[in-house]
C-alpha cells in the first residue's frame, strides 16, 4: 500500500466503486478518496481572527477563528519568513491556504502562502462595494422605506446592556410620551459575535405582533467598534424586516451600513425617540391651537349667516310672504276656470264626433243590410255563395238571416 518512503502510494490502492456491508472500502482507499478530493480545492482564501500563534523563526504555526461562528482551523508554514513579522493574537487576517490530508495519520493540514492584516482601507473598501451592491439591489430606495407609526403599541429597543444608549431611549420616549411600551433586547454590540445577536433579536422582534417600531440604538463610537453594523447579513435581515426599523448608532462621520438600509435613520438614540413618539405637550398644544382655530371659524360662520338671514328679511317677498300667495291664488284659480272650459268644450266636441262616426259604422255594418230584409247564404263549408248557378242540386246550404240562421237543401239549379 506504501512506497519506501512510507508514503501512499495510489496503485496499491485496490479501487472500488461503491463501499458495502459485504465489500467495505479499506481505509486506506477512503483516505486516498479524501486526499484526492480535497486536492482538487487548490488554494483558497479564508478571513478571521488570529486566537493562537506561535512563531520561532524556522516554522510558524497560528489558529484562525471564524469572525461569526464557532469555528476555527489550524494553519502552519515552513517559510515564515515571507510572512508579516507583526502579527499577534487578535488580529483580523486574510490568509492564502492550500488545505492537504495525509492519509497515513489522517490528518488536516492548511499551510499558509501568505497573511495579510485587514486593515481599516481593507474594511472601507469592502464596506464601499457592499453599500454599492445594496444600492444596485434597491434595499436603500426610499420607495421601498416604510413610515414609522404615529403612536407604537410597543417599541422594540436592541441596544447593549446597561448602556448610555438604552438610557437615551427609554428616558426621553417616556418624557415624550408616559405611556409607551418597550420590549427590550440587550445584546453585544461590537466584536465578532455582536452580528448573530443583533440578527437575532432583529427577527424575534419582527414576529412579535405587538411591536410595531424596532430601534436599534448604540451611542457612537470608533469606526471600528461600528465595523458590525456594516455586516451583510445584519443590513439584509433589516431590509426584509416587516416593522419598521431606525437606526440610531451615533456615529455621524462614517455612518454604517445600517443606516442605509433601515426605514429611518436617527442621528443619535435621543432623535431615535423623538422620531418614534410625539410628544405629549406638544400634541396637547397643537389640539388647542385646532380647537381655538374651529371655535373661531364657528363664530365667523355663525356671523356671516346671521348677516345674511337679516339681508333676506329685509326684502319684499320675504315681509310679506302671503301676499304673493294670496296673488299667485287668484291666478292660479283663473286659470283653473279657463282649464275646466276648455275641458268641458272638447268634451262635447269629442261626443259630437263620436256620434256622427258610430251612424256611419252602423250604416256600413253587415248588419244593417240583414234588417233591411237581406240574407246571406254559405255551403256547408262556411263559403259566402254569390252565384246560384254555382250551387248543385241536393247542396247543403246555410242561410243568415237578420236574426238567426237555417239549414237549407238546394232543389234543383
Amino acid at each position: 500500500m506504501t512506497d519506501e518512503d512510507g508514503v501512499l502510494n495510489p496503485d496499491l490502492v485496490t479501487p472500488a466503486r461503491t463501499s458495502t456491508d459485504l465489500d467495505p472500502w479499506p481505509v486506506a482507499t477512503l483516505g486516498q478518496k479524501l486526499k484526492d478530493y480535497i486536492a482538487r480545492l487548490g488554494t483558497v482564501w479564508i478571513e478571521g481572527e488570529i486566537s493562537q500563534l506561535s512563531n520561532k523563526g524556522t516554522s510558524f504555526f497560528a489558529d484562525i477563528k471564524d469572525l461569526k461562528l464557532e469555528a476555527r482551523v489550524s494553519v502552519h508554514s515552513w517559510n515564515p519568513g515571507s510572512l508579516p513579522k507583526d502579527l499577534k493574537v487578535g488580529d483580523r487576517v486574510i490568509a492564502l491556504v492550500k488545505p492537504e490530508f495525509w492519509p497515513k495519520s489522517g490528518k488536516l493540514s492548511l499551510n499558509v502562502f501568505e497573511i495579510r492584516k485587514v486593515g481599516l482601507g481593507d474594511l472601507l473598501e469592502r464596506i464601499e462595494r457592499l453599500r454599492q451592491l445594496f444600492i444596485s439591489e434597491g434595499l436603500t430606495d426610499p420607495a421601498r422605506k416604510q413610515d414609522l407609526p404615529f403612536l407604537p403599541n410597543c417599541i422594540g429597543l436592541i441596544t447593549g446592556k446597561d448602556s448610555d444608549a438604552e438610557k437615551d431611549v427609554l428616558q426621553n420616549v417616556s418624557r415624550r410620551w408616559s405611556e409607551a411600551k418597550f420590549r427590550v433586547i440587550n445584546t453585544k454590540v461590537q466584536g465578532d459575535a455582536a452580528a448573530a445577536e443583533v440578527i437575532a433579536a432583529v427577527k424575534t422582534l419582527d414576529d412579535d405582533p405587538e411591536v410595531d417600531v424596532i430601534v436599534i440604538a448604540r451611542g457612537g463610537g470608533a469606526f471600528m467598534d461600528l465595523v458590525v453594523f456594516s455586516d451583510e447579513a445584519l443590513c439584509r435581515a433589516v431590509a426584509a424586516c416587516q416593522t419598521p426599523v431606525v437606526s440610531a448608532i451615533g456615529h455621524e462621520a462614517d455612518s454604517p451600513l445600517l443606516d442605509i438600509v433601515a426605514d429611518v435613520r436617527a442621528s443619535t438614540p435621543t432623535d431615535a425617540a423623538k422620531l418614534v413618539v410625539p410628544d405629549v405637550a406638544l400634541e396637547r398644544s397643537r389640539i388647542q391651537e385646532a380647537l381655538a382655530r374651529m371655535l373661531t371659524r364657528i363664530s365667523q360662520f355663525i356671523s356671516t349667516q346671521s348677516d345674511l338671514i337679516a339681508q333676506l328679511r329685509s326684502r319684499p317677498m320675504l315681509a310679506n310672504p302671503f301676499g304673493f300667495i294670496d296673488d299667485q291664488s287668484v291666478e292660479l284659480d283663473r286659470e283653473r276656470n279657463a282649464v275646466r272650459v276648455a275641458i268641458n268644450l272638447t268634451l262635447e266636441r269629442a261626443a259630437a264626433e263620436l256620434s256622427s262616426q258610430t251612424q256611419v259604422l252602423r250604416s256600413l255594418s253587415p248588419q244593417s243590410t240583414l234588417d233591411r230584409g237581406y240574407s246571406v247564404v254559405r255551403d256547408d263549408k262556411g263559403h259566402v255563395l254569390g252565384d246560384a248557378a254555382k250551387i248543385k242540386a241536393g247542396q247543403k246550404l246555410k242561410i243568415r238571416l237578420a236574426k238567426g240562421e237555417i239549414d237549407a237543401t238546394a232543389d234543383k239549379n
